[in-house]
């Protein structure tokens, strides 16, 4: 594995590691500490962003009125409640996988 980090590296790298560094054998990011909680987040934020664009898609993206509620909804709100409660007023409905999954090419 190194060796094939060594030749990438020898293609598109501008900095160039010490030869003692064992990056690819200490890379802990996503599994040490919890991150990995912290990770799903930002899943759920992508299930969320994806999923309040759609009504865009539906309605179509420069629509007043689903402008307008997500100004009033979403954005007006901000933080003074829970950000489910906020999605919900503005899409009508629970949140939903299938635009995520759509916006991917996995649907």
């Amino acid at each position: 594995m190194l060796e094939l980090l060594d030749e990438v590296r020898a293609r598109v790298s501008v900095v160039f590691p010490p030869a003692y560094n064992r990056f690819p054998h200490n890379f802990s990011h996503v599994f040490a500490g919890g991150y990995g909680a912290g990770y799903y987040s930002y899943k759920w934020a992508e299930v969320l962003s994806a999923d309040a664009y759609s009504l865009f898609e539906e309605n179509g993206v420069l629509d007043p009125a689903t402008g307008g509620r997500f100004r009033d909804e979403i954005l007006g709100v901000g933080g003074s409640r829970p950000a489910l409660e906020s999605f919900v007023a503005f899409r009508g409905r629970e949140p939903k996988i299938d635009a995520l999954l759509r916006h991917h090419g996995m649907a």
